[in-house]
């Protein structure tokens, strides 16, 4: 009799929750987010609005009404949030998390991620999605890393796409999204993908691919 045919067996064992503890890098640190972060961050957000278009929250009309709602983010598990301070600046200036936590199937995903203008398009960005992949696929050990995103959400599909996470298709009306429905693209980055993702993140990131300006020589998808 012919048995039914399965999936490639794996260490079973679940993975650690991630740590509220603070990660470094060369250009940026990321701190767990706090209440107090509430007044850079909410000057970083001055003026732009837009870049609240896909999230669950903001833009905030004052900065009492931002402090709400770090104070309330900052106290959950999952999402785990940590505030982003570029260290050329040594200013809060965007946040994100890891969220939808499954350490029995070693799944765990990269979202949340806010980055005020200031932020958008900076090497201190890029490593700190790189430090939170990181700690979850090398340190504790992750098979899978999830990205999601509303489906008419550009510049989060390029960022995925950027980043080496492969597409896996669409969420149909997935969601209620400040009273509209959304439909969710899902991309993801695996245990054995992952290597060759984080080092071309590292490669792009080393000072030696950037020119005296500060321009990149090569893209991040060429060193895959």
């Amino acid at each position: 009799m012919t048995s039914p045919p399965l999936g490639p067996e794996v260490d079973p064992w679940p993975r650690p929750l991630p740590a509220r503890t603070p990660l470094t890098g060369m250009y940026t640190a990321l701190e767990p987010l706090h209440r107090r972060h509430a007044g850079e961050l909410f000057e970083a957000a001055r003026g732009a609005d837009d870049s609240f278009a896909y999230m669950h929250y903001g833009p905030f009309a004052t900065r009492e009404a931002m402090a709400q709602s770090i104070a309330q983010n900052a106290a959950k598990h999952d999402p785990m949030f940590w505030a982003i301070r570029p260290i050329a600046t040594g200013v809060a200036s965007g946040w994100l998390s890891l969220l939808e936590i499954e350490p029995e199937n070693a799944a765990i995903e990269l979202g949340h991620i806010w980055f005020s203008p200031r932020l958008q398009r900076t090497r201190a960005a890029t490593e700190a999605m790189y430090l939170l992949l990181k700690r979850a696929a090398d340190e504790l050990g992750y098979r899978r890393l999830v990205w999601k995103c509303h489906s008419l959400n550009a510049p989060s599909i390029r960022a995925a796409q950027r980043l080496g996470f492969t597409a896996e298709g669409i969420l149909r009306a997935h969601r209620v999204f400040k009273g509209r429905e959304r439909d969710t693209a899902m991309f993801s980055i695996t245990e054995a993908e992952w290597p060759s993702r984080r080092d071309a993140m590292e490669a792009w990131l080393s000072p030696d691919n950037f020119a005296h300006d500060g321009t990149a020589k090569r893209s991040l998808a060429s060193f895959r």
